[in-house]
């Protein structure tokens, strides 16, 4: 394990070499985010990372935080990861596109209906990346969420004055992103890539804690208990391969009797997504490792 002098200098090293200034932070508001847990999974990460892996990116808080030279970075959004790849080949276009922009109601509607329409598949994979931080921007909660159809159906979010074009941390994503292999693929497209030298995280879709908590509407697809099973089989392989692993995944019976033969630790997160203000709090999850 690491302590958190070593962490801040490695990360220093890192940012060196790349050549970045800054330090980068994810460009999408995603739920079950890392960002809010970085301090308490920090302990738990070795300290020299020679390759990288996360197969749920999402908003790659931890990848941001780590900033690994080799890395590869998967999930199977593909609107995602469109915006993945836009901002590490096309940031300035990106910028210039996400500055014309509008917060207005009758405007956002009008920009997320888009996906409605057959002409939708016109759009260039840039003008679909700024349509979708913009709705990330200035959505509801910042929650991105699409229906059955995989059409994205999040409310206007009424804010004053969001942040829709961050120019600054695009930048520096952009930076970190150089030299990354970006993957639109399944959670076991890991095995294509892992090796003895791997750290490999895994942030899938948590367990649902009860019936009405079941909130896994990241694509159309949802993540059921038997893509649990199935990502215990794939962690299970990559430990005879020699890997480290590192999974988040809620605190629950099913979890907990599911990776038994594993190092369970309990983590504190803050639960920010929930229709009732007074259910939003610190509740624990599990990070579960092999090393």
């Amino acid at each position: 394990m690491s302590d958190t002098l070593d962490r801040s200098k490695l990360r220093a090293q890192n940012r060196k070499n790349l050549k970045i200034v800054s330090e980068p932070h994810p460009f999408l508001k995603w739920a079950g985010g890392k960002r809010q847990l970085l301090k308490q999974l920090d302990p738990f990460i070795p300290s020299k990372i020679k390759h990288y892996i996360e197969p749920f990116v999402g908003g790659g808080a931890l990848f941001f935080y780590l900033l690994p030279e080799n890395a590869v970075l998967i999930d199977n959004n593909p609107v995602l990861i469109n915006v993945y790849k836009v901002i590490q080949k096309s940031v300035d276009e990106l910028i210039e596109h996400l500055k014309q922009h509008k917060n207005e109601k009758e405007y956002f509607y009008q920009i997320r209906e888009l996906d409605r329409f057959s002409s939708f598949a016109n759009l260039s994979p840039m003008e679909k990346a700024s349509r979708t931080i913009f709705l990330n921007r200035t959505c509801f909660n910042g929650l991105y969420r699409v229906n059955s159809k995989g059409y994205f159906n999040v409310p206007f979010g009424k804010y004053k004055n969001p942040v829709i074009c961050d120019e600054k941390n695009l930048r520096t994503v952009h930076e970190a992103l150089q030299g990354i292999k970006i993957i639109e693929a399944s959670f076991e497209s890991v095995l294509d890539y892992a090796t003895q030298e791997s750290l490999i995280y895994f942030d899938p879709p948590y367990m649902p804690l009860s019936k009405t908590s079941n909130f896994t509407g990241y694509t159309k697809e949802l993540f059921r208990k038997e893509d649990q099973i199935r990502l215990k089989e794939i962690i299970n392989q990559l430990n005879e391969l020699g890997c480290n692993i590192m999974l988040s995944n809620s605190y629950c019976d099913f979890i907990l009797d599911l990776f038994s033969e594993y190092n369970i630790h309990t983590l504190s997160a803050k639960r920010a997504i929930n229709s009732n203000g007074k259910k939003r709090g610190a509740i624990p999850e599990v990070l579960i490792t092999n090393f």
